[in-house]
């Protein structure tokens, strides 16, 4: 299947912004990770807390923090970043790379920038890129979204006209929608990318301190995705999602890991999907799986479906099951020391000592962990699967 010009155009847009602040803040590393056999509780017992004592801990990792957002959204851009600075990134400077779907003006810029001493890079969407592919019915996705509307479907009014065709998979300025995959760009010259992401949207509290480096365990342990907050979709958005996904699995059974988290996203073995998926407001995760062949395969299969325009298919479900299906479990990490607040749901570390270390101004009480519309016992039946 060819791949949209429109989508090798703005990917390669993207990366060079990455590139900018990525030549001047890293030195190479070397590609060989260190695969730990480690013992897996409930909580996943790879704990940042434990990276103080690892060799070379003082490194950074090859990684950027990435904002979606308007000029609308300065206030909330200054709240997120500012809780990041205090509570993390003031001790290790990892750049962030902000992108919109317009120039971002003067007074924005002026007021982040002075947020952090780490680089920062600015980028636009080209308009062109926003709009839907060819081989999509305008008329019908219209219809279905006017449908959703009248039905009450959560945010199912919006088009699909979202700029940010890329790996993360990200909302559209508020509007979660599905568009999320990254292409294998030619970096020949000697440009190498960035391999870890942490997205961060406006508003969000980072209730702890982060007393050590996520990407470095990310990097060190093997770890692909990682999560705090996991939960239900709304059915209504994504009808035919998970049959979609099926009859993908179904094209490439070889694709399936042999250790995935199945589990956690069905109840019998693949039939139905229970819905669960990781809050991707929130998540950290390692480039090199959103632009593997794998995933690129997938989402272009998805892509040409067209659930992204005719429902409203979102990037954490989408997200989620193709963690669960192409990567091996061990490789998906809860973080569960980042106290971390997207209203109106908030996961707080139950664990004492975890609450304490990272003089946490959340209630645990008042986690989402356990919540009836939470996901989390389910992500610990599949780990203790794999480590009883």
């Amino acid at each position: 299947m060819g791949v949209p010009t429109r989508h090798v155009a703005l990917v390669a847009v993207l990366f060079t912004l990455l590139f900018i602040i990525f030549r001047t803040t890293f030195l190479p590393s070397s590609e060989a990770l260190m695969s730990l056999n480690l013992p897996f509780s409930t909580h996943d017992s790879v704990s940042l807390s434990e990276l103080a004592s690892q060799p070379n801990a003082s490194e950074r990792a090859n990684a950027t923090f990435v904002i979606l957002c308007r000029n609308s959204n300065l206030r909330g851009v200054i709240q997120s970043v500012r809780d990041v600075e205090d509570r993390f990134n003031r001790k290790y400077g990892y750049p962030y790379v902000f992108l919109n779907e317009e120039p971002f003006d003067e007074e924005f810029k002026r007021r982040v920038s002075v947020l952090s001493a780490a680089p920062m890079e600015f980028g636009t969407i080209p308009k062109e890129h926003w709009y839907a592919p060819p081989w999509i019915d305008e008329q019908k996705a219209a219809a279905a979204r006017k449908k959703m509307g009248e039905d009450g479907i959560i945010y199912g009014v919006f088009a699909l006209l979202c700029p940010f065709v890329f790996f993360l998979g990200s909302s559209c300025f508020g509007v979660p929608v599905g568009v999320g995959f990254v292409l294998k760009v030619d970096f020949s010259h000697g440009l190498w990318m960035l391999r870890y992401y942490w997205r961060v949207e406006p508003d969000v509290h980072f209730h702890c301190d982060v007393n050590s480096d996520p990407f470095r365990l990310m990097q060190d342990h093997n770890k692909t995705y990682g999560f705090t907050i996991s939960m239900y979709e709304f059915e209504a958005t994504i009808e035919s999602l998970w049959a979609t996904a099926k009859d993908y699995a179904q094209l490439h059974p070889e694709q399936l890991h042999p250790h995935n988290a199945l589990g956690f996203i069905s109840d019998d073995g693949g039939s139905k999907y229970n819905l669960c998926h990781f809050w991707s407001n929130f998540e950290i995760a390692d480039m090199d799986f959103w632009r593997s062949e794998v995933y690129v395969s997938f989402f272009e299969f998805l892509d040409q479906k067209g659930g992204f325009y005719y429902e409203r298919w979102g990037d954490a479900p989408v997200h989620s099951i193709a963690a669960a299906l192409f990567l091996p479990r061990s490789s998906i990490h809860f973080f569960d020391e980042i106290g971390y607040e997207h209203p109106p749901y908030t996961h707080c570390p139950i664990n004492g000592e975890r609450w304490t270390k990272g003089r946490c101004s959340c209630s645990p009480a008042e986690s989402f962990d356990y919540d009836g519309y939470s996901c989390l016992s389910r992500w610990e039946k599949t780990i203790r699967r794999l480590f009883p």
